[in-house]
């Protein structure tokens, strides 16, 4: 194994890739969360029900996530990763600034208008992250890659607690939309200097090599179940994000509790998810293993879901406090990602590493239909725990039987 001196590491952990994959991954969380965060102001200004009409407005947003994904990662293995930064980052940006307009459009239909726009946005911010987890591991050295995606998931994720910030400070929805996509404008700058990922020129050429098949992720059985278990690895984070905080008012009269705010639930949930996607690059470092760390986070994701639900959340901080708790624990979020970039081929890596988290994203309609389906008859606590339940045991059941991928070359094709 290559060894490296403090002033290497740092070198190579604060390179041009790193900081500019981090740069936009803070901007995609920024504009991906933001509509989580001003639902309930933004649909009220505009005459719409916060809860039915936020439901299939986000459910737009995932499905334009699950598409994009699909879409840049075909094209991140057929033309570049580059092609993806700057593609993925100006649809998202113009899609948000159009958000910021809505009030002022002269549309009657605002909902059909929200949500084909949070759509576009959708297919934009899909591309973000799976672009830069494949650049960032195939530009790094293997030893440090766990370190340099961790750094990029864990600065991104910040974006999500600026987000609430502008919202607070600026003290308009449609002000912090202009602001997300006017940042997503001014990063296109900095990505000029970036230059693609040498693995992937290696094959770029070689008109022999099938480049982007998503297809073949479905006719090689061994392949497919590898693709299935790198996105159930995921599916507990968007549980506690996209449930336990995206709807946190609707647990508060279950509760006991007289107001929870989404968005303060959101960013709380999103500082403790920073924290924790720092955290588990050094943890799988130390463990030398990417399974143990995911593992060892789900256990203590699981338990703090129990205390929140049954350990007697009373007051509105309380429930902030979990879902930052929540969040550490699922902070595995980059490693997931990077897991997900390890298992595959140069050919059909940004493929695998775009879509992968794209179809956790796109699974969070079919667990909102499951909560709103159980809720009618056992209310939102057992509804919860349903959809939890089945998150956590597919979610553990792949990490533990899934290859360890920790130190693996990525100079390979499938």
């Amino acid at each position: 194994m290559q060894t490296f001196s403090n002033q290497e590491k740092l070198k190579h952990l604060l390179s041009l890739p790193v900081i500019v994959a981090a740069l936009g991954y803070f901007v995609d969380i920024y504009d991906l969360l933001l509509f989580g965060i001003v639902r309930v102001p933004s649909l009220k200004d505009l005459g719409l029900n916060p809860d039915t009409s936020g439901t299939l407005i986000m459910n737009f947003q995932m499905i334009g996530l699950l598409l994009g994904g699909i879409l840049w990662g075909i094209l991140g293995d057929k033309k570049g990763r580059l092609s993806v930064l700057f593609g993925s980052i100006i649809v998202y940006s113009l899609a948000n600034i159009a958000c910021g307009f809505l009030p002022q459009l002269p549309f009657e239909d605002k909902i059909t208008l929200y949500a084909t726009l949070r759509f576009i946005a959708g297919i934009g911010l899909a591309g973000e992250l799976g672009a830069g987890i494949t650049l960032v591991s195939e530009s790094l050295p293997k030893e440090l890659r766990a370190i340099g995606t961790s750094i990029v998931a864990g600065f991104g994720l910040m974006g999500a607690v600026v987000a609430q910030l502008s919202v607070e400070l600026a003290g308009s929805w449609t002000t912090a939309y202009f602001i997300g996509g006017t940042l997503g404008l001014l990063l296109l700058f900095l990505r000029v200097g970036v230059v693609e990922s040498g693995i992937y020129k290696d094959i770029e050429k070689r008109e022999t090599v099938s480049k982007g098949n998503f297809l073949s992720f479905f006719t090689n059985g061994e392949r497919l179940v590898r693709y299935l278990k790198c996105i159930a690895i995921g599916l507990p984070t968007w549980f506690c994000i996209g449930i336990l905080a995206v709807m946190a008012n609707q647990f508060a009269p279950a509760l006991g509790i007289q107001n929870i705010v989404p968005g303060k639930a959101i960013m709380w949930g999103y500082i403790g998810i920073s924290i924790g996607d720092f955290a588990s690059g050094f943890i799988s470092h130390w463990l030398k293993s990417r399974k143990k760390a995911i593992f060892y986070m789900m256990l203590f994701t699981i338990v703090g879901v129990i205390l929140m639900l049954y350990g007697g959340t009373k007051t509105e901080g309380m429930y902030y406090f979990y879902c930052a708790w929540l969040e550490l624990g699922t902070g595995y979020w980059a490693m997931f990602v990077t897991v997900g970039a390890e298992q595959f081929g140069t050919n059909i890596r940004s493929t695998a590493t775009t879509t992968i988290p794209n179809m956790v994203r796109g699974l969070l309609p079919l667990m909102l239909i499951g909560f709103d389906f159980f809720k009618k008859d056992n209310g939102v606590i057992i509804s919860a725990t349903i959809i939890g339940v089945i998150a956590f045991v597919l979610g553990i059941y792949s990490t533990l039987t899934i290859k360890e991928t920790h130190d693996k070359d990525l100079d390979f094709i499938e």
